[in-house]
């Protein structure tokens, strides 16, 4: 049976109702509190390549890869024969300056001498010239500055001999913080010294590590120092591992537009290791409220996003940011206020102005 025109003009008019009363929803503001899932990179929380600071050969390397060492443990040690040698003269300067200043001593005892034998004698008029006594007042003081000269070479050469025997402690390389040898670049028999610049060996703390998150710019305004923040790495899945927020860098790397924050990380049954790349449970949080609509009143063409809002019985666009997506809801941010009436399923074909029934 063909359908009459009644029929067709009715159907028309039905649609075009049904255009002009689309579903209306409110704004909703709720507060922001989610998880995101960043990645982030494991790094010892200490981390030292060790230098020979004085030539020598490698005498002795008591360490390995892998071994746990505490702070002072003597790691490697170093022959120089020479610097005994070096040692042995500076020892025989400091003995020449000794004597030597022990010649002058002699030398200002022998002139103080004279002259309180001179000046006694000056008492009696005439035994003795004015001029003699002067000239021994001057024998005096030379040589007091000849004694006090001596003094400060013997100084100096004792100081040559310390540093000498400084430079002889540098010989055995000592572990500057407890940690974990986790590379070995030296044998016995290698010439070693601050000439060839090599690192003898690699020390990393590993008790404490620093995980390192790439947070985005977005994400930013809410990082809580002090935070416990959870993590896991794929050597253990199972396994929930968690650090505290200590430090942000306070700028953003201006090629991936994310602000490294470094979480410091317990590890006492070393489970954990530098370079394993964690998934890190990101809390995000605001201090105020976030607006939300769902995702199909968000409409997006070439030009702009927008809601349509119902505002005294009429269609209007309203230009709005898109944030994150939290099930069919989505953030925006926007000339909107909480309850304002949107369009639920929105399209630039409702155009601003038509009536909204």
């Amino acid at each position: 049976m063909m359908p009459t025109k009644l029929s067709v003009l009715a159907a028309l008019l039905a649609a075009a109702a049904f255009a002009q009363s689309p579903e209306l929803t409110a704004v909703v503001s709720r507060p922001v509190s989610r998880m995101v899932e960043l990645p982030g990179e494991i790094q010892p929380f200490l981390a030292a390549g060790l230098h020979a600071k004085v030539n020598g050969y490698v005498e002795r390397v008591l360490v390995d890869r892998g071994s746990a060492v505490k702070t002072g443990d003597l790691l490697i040690e170093l022959s120089a024969p020479e610097m005994e040698a070096q040692i042995a003269e500076a020892e025989a300067r400091v003995q020449a300056a000794g004597s030597d200043r022990a010649q002058a001593e002699a030398q200002l005892a022998a002139a103080q001498a004279n002259y309180d034998r001179l000046r006694k004698a000056a008492e009696t008029p005439g035994a003795v010239a004015g001029n003699e006594v002067i000239q021994a007042e001057k024998q005096v003081d030379a040589a007091k500055a000849l004694v006090e000269a001596r003094a400060q070479s013997v100084r100096t050469a004792e100081a040559a001999v310390r540093a000498q025997r400084d430079r002889v402690a540098y010989l055995r390389i000592t572990a500057p913080f407890d940690g974990v040898i986790t590379e070995r670049l030296v044998h016995p028999g290698a010439l070693a010294g601050p000439a060839a610049d090599a690192v003898l060996l690699r020390l990393e703390q590993v008790s404490r590590l620093r995980v390192v998150v790439a947070v985005p710019e977005e994400y930013t305004g809410a990082i809580a120092r002090g935070a416990r923040v959870d993590f896991r790495v794929p050597a253990f899945p199972d396994r929930v591992f968690a650090g505290t927020v200590a430090r942000t860098a306070h700028a953003l790397d201006p090629g991936t537009r994310t602000m490294p924050v470094e979480l410091d990380a317990q590890n006492p049954d070393g489970a954990l290791a530098p370079g394993m790349y964690p998934a890190v449970k990101w809390p995000v949080r605001r201090s105020h409220p976030a607006q939300f609509v769902p995702r199909t009143a968000v409409v997006t063409t070439t030009e702009r996003t927008f809601v349509v809002r119902a505002k005294n019985g009429r269609a209007e666009w309203v230009n709005v940011t898109k944030g994150a997506a939290e099930g069919d809801l989505i953030e925006v941010s926007g000339a909107l206020q909480p309850g304002d009436m949107v369009v639920k399923r929105a399209t630039d074909e409702i155009r601003e102005g038509t009536p909204l029934r």
